[in-house]
């Protein structure tokens, strides 16, 4: 065996972290994501594996309504997110650099959610 390897999973950060109106069953879902990313992370730490979870914010796709635009727009990076962003950290979870990180959600959001307040900028900042 080689007794290596990376698994990243895809999560988000509806459900481990926020929740929203009519996302339950999102939320749950994504939340277990996490949690089984945890559970893989202690089973398969002593051969060399670790396993991580993604959770993106408000990420601008093809798919991505004009209201979750909107939204990615108001956290502090003022845009929201790509796909390379996410590619870039799954990239990292993969990598050598990565060996000791495990059990983990990194969040890629541009700061959402560490904003307690999601309106308009103006007046408020």
């Amino acid at each position: 065996e080689r007794k290596y390897g990376r698994i990243v999973n895809m999560s988000s950060v509806t459900g481990p972290v926020v929740a929203n109106p009519r996302s339950t069953i999102y939320g749950a879902a994504k939340a277990g994501i996490l949690g089984m990313t945890r559970a893989q992370a202690i089973e398969v730490a002593a051969d060399n594996i670790t396993v991580n979870a993604i959770g993106p914010g408000w990420i601008k796709t093809p798919s991505s309504s004009p209201q979750e635009i909107v939204a990615g727009e108001n956290c502090p990076a003022r845009r929201p997110g790509t796909p390379d962003e996410i590619a870039s950290v799954a990239v990292f979870l993969a990598s050598q650099q990565a060996s000791y990180l495990t059990g983990q959600l990194i969040v890629v959001d541009g700061g959402n959610t560490i904003q307690e307040y999601k309106g308009p900028r103006e007046g408020y900042y």
